[in-house]
């Protein structure tokens, strides 16, 4: 079996760079960055960069083969109000918001644990939701082989709320769907209901 461990770490030379970075930066947008209060932003951010694009050394296949059971349930497997946080490819600005995540299995079930950790691992990279919400359908399809995937993601995007048309109270939600999710309406509609509530399970 594959083994998994969730390392929070960066590259020194890496992180040494773009902290040079935010230092130029800092002063191109005229801040002083010798001030006090911003002595130690330069490497505050790059750590903090480091840490919020960590998913690009990730191996979500790798996470999900980690924990793997041979298992003859057919039934739905449901996790629902993931937390996801991640940066918009556009204008690097935060989105987040929480993701649902089923599948039915197909001989074999993952460790509960591992699908967020699969949803951190796409999210924590330059994105956009349309494709992080596939990409966590397509590697949970492909590695568990599973009956069918669903995926829902509602977010809040601060490239529209802080700037651009500035709508406060926007939410964007996008979905992902393979097998039986595809194929049944009953079953599709019973993963809207439980996930993200009636009102959506009756469209």
């Amino acid at each position: 079996m594959a083994i998994y461990e969730r390392k929070e770490t960066w590259d020194d030379q890496a992180v040494e760079e773009l902290k040079n970075s935010y230092h130029a930066i800092l002063t191109r947008i005229g801040e002083d960055p010798n001030r006090e209060g911003l002595l130690k932003t330069p490497e505050r951010a790059a750590k903090a960069m480091a840490v919020l694009t960590s998913g690009n050394g990730m191996d979500p296949e790798a996470i999900l083969r980690s924990a793997m059971f041979t298992e003859p349930s057919d039934e739905m497997v449901l996790v629902r109000d993931i937390e996801v946080y991640s940066l918009c490819e556009h204008h690097m600005l935060p989105f987040f918001g929480k993701a649902h995540v089923a599948y039915i299995p197909n001989g074999k079930i993952v460790g509960l644990s591992k699908i967020p950790r699969v949803v951190d691992a796409f999210s924590r990279r330059l994105q956009v939701q349309e494709r992080l919400t596939e990409q966590i359908r397509d590697c949970i399809q492909d590695t568990l082989g599973a009956k069918g995937v669903a995926v829902v993601i509602e977010a809040r995007h601060l490239c529209m709320q802080m700037r651009g048309v500035e709508k406060q109270n926007s939410v964007t939600t996008t979905s992902a769907f393979t097998g039986a999710f595809l194929d049944d309406h009953k079953t599709r509609r019973e993963f809207m209901q439980l996930a993200v509530g009636s009102a959506y399970g009756r469209n």
